[in-house]
């Protein structure tokens, strides 16, 4: 995926301090003592009042995290929990992914939304928020500004979903199946989905864990699909390859007597990472970035969030 330009925060605060301050905050985000939450919003105030000191490498070490950090939580479940909470979770997917690409075609359409923009706000929104961006904009041959203003709209509100639904979820007085079904399908980003699910409940933790990668994998065809809607050539998929990563965790945990011993540590170590990758997102969301994004496409991102949100809620209270 091409770069985005947003420009990093600028401060007088002395980098010393930055450097300092932000390699304190990855200490304690390596202990117990440092939910999702504040974790995000350690983020948020550091790269708002602090300044991040590594804002070029930000990206890519979030999304190498996550994935590695997401092979270990495989390491807590088995086969038969995985390949029940995804056969639970399928026909929610299929339905939800193909409503949201549909009304976000005509949400876009009435706002009057570049197109680019809007089909990667939408497939953010329907399928795994920033990696469907990031595997989707070179297939369409998006351009940078096109997709800062996606992956700005999508991490915003995958802010809001990770402070929100734990508390949403204890209001409606959810299962921990549900609440990891519902995670799963109605927030965007893989760490969201996971911070949210971890703070809930173990349960919930491996449905929506499970239930989020098995949705990951409609990035490939929809990747297809857009080739054709766009008419692109000469252009590669990037497939999520870290999912298999986490299938063969899984298995893993589940037929070899060493790994059972030690899944315990690794999937401490995989939390800890978790902590640390929604700490660095809060810190790629900068005044900047808030304020480049603009009100259609955010406007559009609501609106898609809180439909598949509602729908998801009601279907799921309906028959689970």
């Amino acid at each position: 995926m091409r770069k985005n330009n947003i420009k990093p925060l600028k401060t007088n605060t002395p980098i010393w301090v930055k450097k300092a301050g932000f390699f304190s905050v990855v200490v304690l985000c390596l202990t117990p003592f440092l939910s999702a939450p504040l974790a995000l919003l350690a983020g948020i105030g550091f790269a708002w009042f602090v300044g991040h000191p590594y804002p070029q490498h930000n990206h890519k070490i979030t999304q190498l995290l996550l994935q590695f950090s997401v092979i270990g939580l495989g390491f807590g479940m088995n086969m038969q929990t995985a390949v029940s909470a995804g056969k639970s979770g399928l026909l929610f997917t299929v339905f939800s992914i193909v409503g949201t690409l549909f009304l976000g075609y005509f949400v876009g359409k009435l706002l009057k939304i570049n197109l680019k923009i809007s089909y990667l706000i939408t497939a953010g929104t329907a399928i795994c928020g920033g990696s469907a961006i990031a595997a989707i904009a070179p297939v369409i041959k998006a351009g940078d500004r096109q997709i800062s203003i996606a992956l700005a709209t999508v991490f915003i509100l995958n802010s809001v979903a990770l402070l929100l639904f734990p508390f949403l979820g204890h209001l409606f007085n959810l299962s921990q199946q549900q609440f990891g079904l519902w995670c799963a399908i109605a927030i965007h980003d893989t760490s969201s989905v996971v911070g949210a699910a971890a703070k809930f409940g173990n349960e919930a933790l491996a449905v929506a864990t499970t239930v989020k990668l098995a949705r990951a994998l409609w990035i490939i065809p929809l990747a297809f699909f857009s080739l054709l809607i766009f008419k692109s050539k000469g252009v590669k998929i990037k497939l999520p390859y870290f999912i298999g990563g986490f299938v063969i965790a899984i298995l893993l945990n589940t037929y070899s007597p060493f790994f059972q011993s030690i899944s315990s540590y690794i999937v401490y170590i995989a939390k800890c990472g978790l902590m640390l990758t929604i700490f660095l997102i809060g810190c790629g969301l900068s005044k900047e970035v808030l304020f480049s994004t603009g009100l259609k496409p955010v406007l559009q991102g609501i609106f898609l969030w809180v439909f598949i949100s509602l729908v998801t809620l009601v279907a799921i209270l309906s028959y689970i």
